[in-house]
């Protein structure tokens, strides 16, 4: 299985790496659920890691509807976290609908050029979860971090196991939001995710 630990500072980094963790998920701001780290901040965990590094491109907490100022800022981030060496990123949009919105992650992902991409838990607020993960497979991201729509894995798990089945390896289904040691097999076994983000 594979485990994607998110790390609010530097020295959360070096805790991830040194104790096994596949992938980083690099974010400012806690307390607004995860926004875009720093230049600086970027810079010094590529250079301090070796594991999988993915940056959250969100420049701001609340919704995921973005306005055109922001979303060239999120085109620049990403084209920063590319000249940086990331291996991934981490973005997601939506329209007013509830929708994926197609057309303007197709252009995050275009700039993202041979970076992974994950699409986060806007993913969660999305209106029709099977046609939005068969948007998310048509754009190419990896993998769709979510718990199932609800605020936490333990609660969303039929959701998971839903999608995982939906998804039929086209598409990594990570979950996320809860997921600890003491229910993370139990989760494996029920939902068949392989892929963890805690």
């Amino acid at each position: 299985m594979e485990l994607e630990v998110i790390a609010f500072d530097l020295a959360s980094c070096a805790v991830a790496e040194d104790r096994g963790a596949n992938r980083i998920e690099l974010c400012a701001n806690p307390n607004e659920g995860g926004t875009t780290p720093s230049y600086g901040m970027i810079a010094r965990a590529r250079e301090s890691t070796s594991i999988q590094l993915f940056p959250i491109i969100r420049p701001r907490g609340g919704d995921f509807l973005y306005a055109e100022p922001e979303f060239e800022s999120m085109v620049a981030d990403i084209d920063q976290c590319k000249e940086l060496g990331c291996d991934g990123v981490v973005i997601g949009m939506l329209s007013r609908d509830g929708a994926v919105d197609v057309d303007r992650c197709a252009e995050l992902i275009r700039h993202a050029g041979s970076m992974q991409v994950t699409f986060h838990r806007a993913f969660d607020r999305v209106r029709d979860p099977l046609t939005a993960l068969e948007d998310v497979i048509g754009l190419g991201c990896s993998r769709i971090l979510t718990s199932g729509l609800r605020p936490d894995v333990d609660q969303g798990r039929a959701m998971l196991r839903t999608l995982v089945n939906a998804a039929a390896d086209r598409v990594t289904i990570m979950p996320g939001s809860g997921v600890r040691s003491a229910n993370v097999v139990q989760l494996a076994r029920f939902t068949g995710a392989r892929a963890f983000h805690s």
